[in-house]
């Protein structure tokens, strides 16, 4: 009983820090980071527990009040939801750590109590969006989430209300194409429930409304997570908004709407009517692959290193999204395992982003010179390790799941994705080695007077800054190393119907 009760826990622990941190900080400030810590270190205890009870016992139900579906609201931890869960929550837990410096330094005193609140809302919502088996539920999450990041983006930087607002926008269109998309399928099998519109949808075929149904969800949520050419809210959101919250909103934010999209299209309306009967994957396919060249180009260009990491971002959506596409088991398997791998990799770099902003003042990769790894050596260190991984140099995480999206591309004979593959990975290269060599291979002309220019001694971060961005560093060379194992301990068993 206990291991049934404990599938509801995890956002009701976030949903429960978000309502006591105003309470209890009104008086005390410093307790609101305590407060969300602790509620995210027990999350993330609970997500690991769950997802070895789903691995050893299958499928676990939670039905809230005893009602059963499809009258009841139901909560599924499958292998899909338990894995993204442990993902999700031990990212923040990790990040959160690390935040307690920086937040103090970047946002004002008297917005400190609400910011933590909002945190913990938004968290409530990503882990609501993975663990509902409702279609309106996830609605309802995907609102919280996207409630809570618009405040914690807008207390940024001058411009950051601007992205905020512009987000907000987006945002407001995306939840409404899908509540439309969830309305129209409502009144065509007068159920929300996931696994019960399946199942009427299986004997029903190529219904009109079923059709614009399915677009415009996919359209929704595609807003969401920022696919191309939907992107247009991500990059002053990630570049303005504070480094905590770009920490925890580029490693987390936008695979919510990613999930929802995979949830969807294989789980509810199945392989065949999104490969065969109205073949959208293609459609996903095909924007990812432009996410990926456009997000690597933009990258390139750019002066802010933030900035620099959030087109980056776009293009590594255009990953996930082109797993997605594929609708293969290696696409699918490298899709999920890019999920776990983008959230390592895009962690670390902007904790590196935030560390060079509390010693440096900036993040501006033109003023960056080879005394940084000299004063600050284990950030820089981490950098290097972070930009490995994006480029997909083996033994990081990021070279595995190209691997098996380009088994992938194989498998469909799609040699056009597969070039796709091969021309980002180069493209990666350029943008961070450009950063690699400002750091460690500034020219001998310039490097005597920059040393001259600058303070001597090592300038490192506090070590609950340093050692956040560190493990994170770890993980990204430790899971590379072990991901037969996960592979095949894990993500075998998240492919949906039709796929195993």
């Amino acid at each position: 009983m206990m291991q049934n009760n404990a599938v509801a826990l995890t956002p009701l622990i976030f949903l429960f820090a978000g309502i006591v941190i105003p309470l209890v900080a009104i008086k005390i400030r410093r307790l609101a980071y305590p407060v969300a810590l602790l509620a995210s270190l027990s999350a993330a205890a609970v997500s690991v527990y769950n997802l070895a009870a789903v691995l050893k016992a299958g499928t676990i139900n939670y039905f809230f009040g005893g009602w059963l579906p499809p009258i009841g609201i139901e909560y599924v931890l499958d292998p899909l939801s338990a894995f993204m869960i442990t993902v999700i929550n031990n990212i923040a837990f990790i990040v959160l750590i690390h935040s307690g410096k920086i937040v103090e330094k970047e946002i004002p005193k008297h917005r400190i109590v609400p910011y933590y609140a909002l945190v913990m809302l938004f968290l409530t919502g990503c882990n609501g969006i993975v663990m509902t088996g409702d279609l309106f539920n996830l609605y309802v999450f995907l609102e919280i989430s996207s409630l809570s990041l618009y405040g914690i983006i807008a207390v940024g930087e001058k411009k950051a209300p601007v992205a905020a607002f512009r987000y907000l926008i987006m945002g407001t269109l995306g939840g409404g194409f899908y509540l439309l998309g969830v309305g129209f399928l409502y009144i065509f099998t007068g159920s929300l429930n996931m696994a019960d519109v399946a199942g009427i949808l299986s004997s029903l075929g190529a219904q009109p409304v079923v059709i614009v149904a399915l677009s415009l969800m996919v359209l929704g949520l595609g807003i969401k997570m920022a696919i191309f050419p939907l992107h247009s809210w991500l990059p002053d959101a990630y570049t303005y908004a504070p480094s905590a919250s770009s920490s925890i909103m580029a490693p987390i934010g936008v695979k919510i709407g990613a999930y929802g999209i995979l949830r969807i299209l294989f789980f509810v309306f199945g392989l065949k009517f999104v490969t065969q009967v109205f073949p959208i994957t293609q459609v996903i396919a095909w924007l990812s692959a432009a996410a990926i060249i456009y997000g690597s180009i933009m990258a390139m260009a750019q002066d802010e290193m933030k900035r620099m990491l959030a087109y980056s971002s776009i293009s590594q959506i255009g990953y996930i999204g082109l797993g997605i596409g594929l609708a293969n088991p290696f696409g699918i398997i490298g899709a999920v395992l890019h999920v776990l791998n983008h959230g390592l990799m895009k962690a670390c770099l902007f904790l590196v982003a935030g560390n060079f902003r509390i010693k440096l003042g900036h993040s501006k990769i033109s003023e960056f010179d080879d005394t940084l790894r000299k004063k600050m050596p284990w950030t820089t260190t981490a950098f290097v390790v972070g930009a490995l991984a994006m480029i997909g140099i083996p033994p990081t995480v990021g070279f595995f799941s190209k691997w098996y999206l380009a088994l992938g591309t194989i498998q469909n004979k799609s040699w056009h994705f597969l070039a796709v593959i091969l021309v980002s990975s180069l493209l990666n290269a350029v943008y961070f080695f450009r950063v690699i060599e400002k750091i460690f291979f500034k020219p001998l002309a310039e490097r005597k007077k920059a040393q001259e220019d600058s303070p001597p001694g090592r300038m490192e971060v506090a070590l609950s800054m340093l050692v956040p961005t560190l493990v994170f560093a770890a993980a990204i060379l430790a899971f590379g190393l072990l991901n037969t194992i996960l592979v095949k301990g894990i993500l075998y068993k998240v492919l949906p119907p039709g796929l195993l």
